[in-house]
């Protein structure tokens, strides 16, 4: 488990520093061929930083209000109440507030900007069929997101994510309205042309390359709260277990929309199994997920 961990914990940083690089290079080549310099990218971090602070503070009542999820006391469900409290004990973390999401499917998601400002939700579905380490395992495995700061990370990637938005917004503007390089006369090399060339084409796949970035850290961190709720719980055969209840479940949660499926435990558009569905998916396969979580018991 603690091999899983520090494993997952060494790729996201890579990952972020990958994202960081391009980002970086995106913005000389974009300010080579626009003449605009380093205009653009601090234009554009400023404007992405900006809106990312305002889905950081606002997002998670977003996500819980468009999942349909409703606020509980521990009176209204003793059961599911009691078994965040005490996983909280043992994780040293605030108990976050309580939500049910009236769905039969088997789901949960944990948002909020830090432990003590954070809510967990679990679906009527988890709470019916799972037996007790199973849901014990679902929990245990949001209250990690929770715990591994895993929303102010993912805030840090809405920002890169931005950024190669906005840069590449400026780049096409600037080439409807004439903002491009005029004359190639300092480039008596070829070498200008070449990176000329070579910045629109990576312009143009940059939104892709993005994508794929921020899906790679978004399932190295699945990855890390899968081994921590083992770590939490002792028992990685009951997320296994639960992982393999959810994707047999035929429930469906209507409620999930693009904009929330990374935050739930699994895909609820269930995904698909070709190469294609997974490469954008926002979880890793789940088959995956359970022979780690067996290799780790």
């Amino acid at each position: 488990m603690y091999n899983q961990i520090d494993s997952n914990k060494r790729r996201t940083v890579i990952l972020i520093i990958v994202f960081i690089v391009f980002i970086s290079l995106l913005g000389y080549l974009i300010g080579y061929v626009t003449d605009y310099g380093n205009g653009a990218l601090v234009i554009a971090l400023i404007i992405s930083l900006v809106m990312a602070l305002l889905g950081y503070y606002s997002g998670d009542k977003v996500a819980l209000l468009s999942s349909g999820a409703v606020a509980i006391k521990k009176e209204d469900n003793p059961y599911i109440y009691r078994m965040v409290e005490n996983l909280c004990i043992t994780a040293g973390t605030p108990t976050p507030a309580v939500y049910v999401i009236p769905s039969p499917a088997i789901n949960a998601f944990a948002t909020g900007r830090d432990p003590k400002h954070s809510s967990i939700a679990v679906t009527q579905g988890a709470i019916e069929k799972l037996e007790n380490e199973e849901l014990e395992g679902v929990i245990a495995h949001e209250l990690s997101h929770i715990k591994n700061y895993d929303i102010r990370l993912m805030t840090i990637v809405v920002v890169l994510v931005g950024t190669i938005s906005i840069l590449t917004n400026i780049f096409w503007r600037a080439s409807l309205f004439g903002g491009g390089r005029k004359s190639d006369s300092e480039d008596k090399s070829g070498l200008g042309t070449i990176l000329m060339i070579a910045g629109i084409i990576l312009i143009i796949l940059s939104p892709i390359i993005a994508a794929l970035i921020q899906l790679a850290v978004s399932r190295r961190r699945e990855y890390l709260a899968d081994a921590s709720a083992s770590l939490l719980t002792r028992y990685p055969e009951g997320l296994a277990r639960a992982l393999e209840k959810i994707k047999n479940d035929t429930g469906v949660l209507t409620t999930a929309n693009s904009g929330t499926a990374h935050l739930y435990i699994s895909n609820p558009f269930k995904g698909g199994k070709n190469f294609l569905a997974n490469a954008f998916s926002t979880h890793p396969p789940i088959d995956d997920r359970i022979a780690k979580l067996r290799e780790m018991a």
